[in-house]
């Protein structure tokens, strides 16, 4: 799966990652090269919970064409 992962350096000197198609999916690291690590790790997590949460609610998955 590819997604798309914004990375921005904030007034601390850190780098934000984030990832728009997830929201509330974000890390940080002192570099770019572990912002990007941390947001794998960040991502695998958000899909894991996300996947949880499906399964115990009766819902009904459609999709929607704009």
């Amino acid at each position: 799966m590819k997604l798309e992962v914004i990375i921005e350096q904030d007034e601390t000197g850190y780098y934000v990652a984030e990832v728009p198609a997830l929201p509330g999916c974000v890390s940080q690291g002192r570099t770019i090269a572990e912002a990007k690590a941390n947001i794998k790790e960040a991502i695998t997590g958000w899909l894991a919970v996300m996947n949880d949460k499906a399964k115990r609610r009766q819902t009904q998955t459609v999709e929607v064409s704009v």
